[in-house]
């Protein structure tokens, strides 16, 4: 048990130091490419953030752990809006000046809600797994073509700010790849260091994939939104969220579709697919500001995280009970 709970520890660690490594060598190397700010912050950085969920997920899948694969993905979802922008808002509320974060929000719950309902009937196949990364590849077309119109959008320039641009190709090219191979290796040894604790505590792999794991793994979408909270970026605070929320749900979910097609535990339909919808629908009411300029404040954030720390309190019983 000991050993394990040090892998899952050392897994972390290195998935959060490799996914920063990896973020900004592929920020530097498109920016040296002469790919526009918008279009790296939109679609590089936005996937390399959920770089940590898509690998964890991929070896879950591979490793015969689909569970954790689909708790990772879709408690990380979870812990992006209720602990990170919850905490961050708390600290500093964020207002909304971006016009292409607004058309993000109903994105993020169109999305969410299709989510829903293929896992309705209580399986993730893989027609399921097609139809998400169907809905990527289209997604991501919206982005190229949002990144070509939307250049002189706020969030464009708070892009440009966070994109290095002082790194040589050359750096650029190994921070890739160095991020990569150790993000490869860090997330193998978190997945066995999270599947074999499962197995000692005698609990599914999918609670431990809504805790530990999603916890862990969103750990850089924390440091980025409150970092740039502090910068007074408050669209790129909540747009890395909503960005990482969109990969999650759509390259990270169809994993174990793709790979590990079949049935899930129970619990997930009856209690964590709700706790996402809600959380969805609170960010979107916050953050859109349905005619108004959208405003997260330290009250809504305080309502976002405690709901989070009860959702991980009700986790945390059925571990207890298990």
């Amino acid at each position: 048990m000991f050993l394990f709970s040090v892998a899952i520890l050392v897994g972390l660690v290195v998935l959060v130091w490799s996914a920063d490594r990896f973020i900004s060598g592929a920020a530097a190397l498109a920016d040296n490419l002469g790919v526009s700010p918008m279009l790296i912050g939109l679609t590089v950085v936005g996937f390399g953030t959920s770089a940590p969920e898509v690998l964890v997920s991929t070896m879950a899948s591979f490793n015969g752990n689909p569970g954790l694969a689909i708790g990772n993905a879709i408690g990380s979802n979870i812990a992006n809006i209720g602990l990170i922008l919850g905490f961050t808002a708390l600290v500093i509320p964020l207002s909304v000046h971006s016009s292409v974060l607004r058309r993000e929000y109903p994105l993020l719950l169109a999305v969410s809600a299709m989510a829903f309902l293929l896992m309705w009937d209580g399986e993730l196949n893989q027609l399921d797994g097609v139809i998400l990364v169907v809905t990527l590849v289209a997604v991501l077309g919206w982005m190229i073509y949002t990144a070509k119109t939307g250049a002189a959008d706020p969030i464009a320039g708070e892009f440009d700010a966070e994109i290095p641009h002082d790194i040589p190709t050359q750096k650029a090219i190994v921070l890739l790849l160095g991020g990569l191979i150790f993000l490869l290796l860090s997330s193998r040894l978190l997945v066995w260091g999270a599947s074999n604790v499962a197995s000692a505590l005698g609990v599914s792999d999918v609670i431990i994939g809504l805790t530990i794991v999603a916890i862990g793994t969103s750990l850089p979408e924390l440091a980025a939104s409150i970092t740039s909270a502090l910068k007074g970026e408050d669209d790129l605070a909540i747009g890395n969220v909503i960005g990482s929320n969109l990969y999650n749900l759509l390259a990270v979910l169809s994993i174990p579709g793709l790979v590990a097609p079949g049935t899930y535990s129970p619990e997930v339909m009856e209690r964590d697919l709700p706790v996402m919808m809600v959380l969805t629908m609170f960010l979107f009411f916050m953050g859109h500001g349905l005619g108004k300029q959208g405003r997260i404040n330290r009250l809504e954030g305080l309502l976002l995280l405690l709901c989070f720390i009860g959702y991980q309190s009700l986790l945390f019983v059925s571990l207890v009970n298990a």
